[in-house]
């Protein structure tokens, strides 16, 4: 520590310090001018510190007189306790203050565009990041942030993991996001990408042979923002050869409960639970459900199929369709504003409605009950649907009924509105795996197969025939680690074969010269001896967000992006000089 400025940090010194001359620096983080004793609080990385300044001290009480929040102190003084009456309990330095007896201003501060204790707008906050970081809000998160990434770094280090940096200007592969583009000036007309992940990267690198890989890597990806989304954010790639993916759910388990060990000093459960893909979305309508709600959708279409209600009746009948409802337990107090509040949200995943029952008293029978659609349902329907979900006095039943991914994305967010809007999330920590996910999905707008993780994820069958034979129905070896509702790590065990490569390639639509053209260094590489080996990715943002408690991203990263992916701070993007475009041998056409 310099001790031209300080021989402690603020938060360093408590009451067994009484008696001490330290020195400290920081900013002012509160001023209050008690008629002839002024206090200033003092803030620097570690805290906050109380300073006193007395007339005694003529030339330092004439500088404190002029001292003004955020300015730059570097002061010496005695520490002493506070006088009977006076001790903060809510401050760590709470029963201490220093009284100063030497003391300069480094630097004066304009009046901030907000105080450290103000809520204010977003867009201020991230054009004024500096002033925002030194909110005691912000520097916790930053500071979590950092114990976070150490307790991971730590913990794989140990495990003798290789930590191994991949390139950042690399070639652009179809990964599902469009890429951001780097143009070339020694080669004209040709651009880098920005990696999306290092997954070719890291697959090379246990061709090569380092048998365990990691790397908190930098990403970007040119897609549509959402609060948990950031164009640049940050991951653990984490890569391992000879391995099954028993084997990396065990390691990365045992890696997460020891980062909320020395974090949160929490113990989560010693085996994650499983849940297949398929019983996620039947059960909670999200690969990502939330453990932490008892709340489930359940499947009605079997009572649905020969009703008159054609809304009902129709999907019941179609396999690709399903009759499903959420039961709102205790819910007298509902009203039909809320309920039409809630049929607007689920229009917002394509449900056009939102079908309910009300029950009020079940002695009375069918009489008892409140909904418009009772009229289309016969009495033996009613009385099954009762059976069926163990309805009682003040439940809310909730129908949705149509394809199969409309009525799980609207109950499936609908069951999570629920669940906040009713307080029925239980505190605490609920990771879960989900496998067995499908190995491709149709995609109806550009008419072919889209790979459901991405292109080097191993299937379950081995037998690349057969996968080009039916992939509607292939199963993959992907996984993803999923907590309190939200996707923390995605991995997979990855293909290890050629044929087994260029087979799902084929499936995709990626014929053997786009195949050539894109990944044939990666083909290439395959022929060479290629181990068993998967991974999995965290997203360290995401991760960051909910240990923190905060309702973005943005508000755990140093210096984040807008949602129109800009740079309020610097104002970037920006626009490039006419030589420079020159130099790129890039023209810009305006749009009209």
């Amino acid at each position: 520590m310099n001790k031209k400025y300080r021989t402690h940090l603020c938060e360093e010194l408590d009451i067994t310090d009484v008696g001490k001359e330290i020195s400290v620096s920081g900013w002012v983080h509160r001023r209050r001018d008690h008629g002839g004793v002024i206090f200033i609080d003092l803030r620097d990385v570690s805290g906050i510190l109380q300073l006193v300044f007395n007339p005694e001290y003529e030339a330092l009480f004439e500088t404190a007189e002029k001292i003004r929040s955020e300015y730059v102190l570097s002061v010496t003084g005695l520490v002493r306790e506070r006088p009977e009456g006076t001790i903060n309990k809510n401050m760590s330095t709470g029963e201490i203050e220093i009284l100063i007896q030497a003391g300069e201003v480094l630097n004066t501060s304009k009046t901030p565009p907000f105080h450290h204790d103000e809520t204010t707008n977003e867009d201020i906050r991230l054009k004024y990041r500096y002033l925002d970081l030194r909110r005691d809000e912000m520097s916790k998160n930053i500071k979590i942030r950092h114990e976070i990434t150490k307790s991971l770094r730590e913990y794989l280090n140990n495990y003798n993991y290789f930590e191994i940096e991949t390139p950042i200007l690399t070639k652009a592969t179809p990964e599902g996001a469009r890429d951001y583009l780097v143009p070339s000036r020694t080669q004209q007309g040709n651009f880098f990408a920005l990696p999306q992940s290092p997954q070719l990267f890291k697959q090379l690198l246990m061709m090569s042979g380092f048998d365990r890989y990691y790397q908190i890597a930098r990403c970007f990806r040119d897609e549509d923002l959402r609060a948990d989304r950031q164009p640049e954010f940050t991951q653990l790639d984490v890569e391992m050869s000879f391995v099954d993916q028993d084997d990396v759910k065990g390691e990365m388990e045992s890696m997460v409960r020891e980062l909320f060990k020395s974090v949160l000093n929490t113990d989560l459960e010693k085996s994650f639970k499983q849940i297949t893909h398929a019983d996620a979305m039947h059960r909670f309508g999200s690969d990502s459900p939330h453990l932490g709600m008892g709340m489930e959708l359940i499947e009605v279409s079997d009572l649905m199929k020969d009703v008159e209600f054609k809304v009902f009746s129709g999907p019941a009948s179609d396999d690709d369709s399903r009759v499903a409802c959420l039961v709102l337990n205790n819910s007298r107090e509902l009203s039909r504003k809320q309920i039409d509040d809630y049929t607007n949200f689920v229009s917002n995943y394509g449900a056009k409605g939102l079908a309910y029952i009300r029950v009020n008293e079940l002695e009375k029978g069918i009489e008892g009950l409140q909904s418009p659609i009772l009229k289309f349902l016969n009495d033996e329907v009613i009385n099954l649907l009762i059976e069926k979900l163990s309805l009682q006095d003040g439940d809310t039943v909730f129908f949705g009924a149509d394809k199969k991914d409309i009525v799980n994305a609207s109950l499936g967010a609908l069951r999570v509105k629920l669940g906040e809007d009713f307080n029925l999330i239980q505190d605490g920590w609920f990771p879960v795996w989900i496998t067995d996910f499908p190995m491709f999905h149709w995609d109806d707008k550009e008419k072919r197969w889209s790979a459901e993780h991405h292109p080097f994820t191993s299937p379950i069958n081995p037998d690349p025939e057969e996968l080009k034979a039916n992939p509607k129905e292939a199963l993959s070896q992907g996984y993803d680690l999923v907590l309190n509702g939200h996707e923390i790590g995605g991995g997979s065990i990855r293909i290890h074969s050629e044929k087994m490569q260029q087979a799902v390639f084929s499936i995709l639509g990626i014929n053997e010269e786009e195949a050539e053209e894109k990944f044939g260094f990666f083909l290439e590489a395959l022929k060479y001896g290629c181990p068993p080996h998967g991974g999995i990715a965290f997203g360290i943002d995401r991760i960051v967000m909910l240990i923190t408690g905060s309702s973005s991203i943005r508000d755990v990263i140093a210096f984040p992006k807008t949602q129109t992916a800009s740079c309020l701070l610097t104002d970037a993007p920006s626009s490039a000089s006419n030589s420079q475009l020159k130099e790129l041998g890039i023209s810009i056409k305006k749009k009209n």
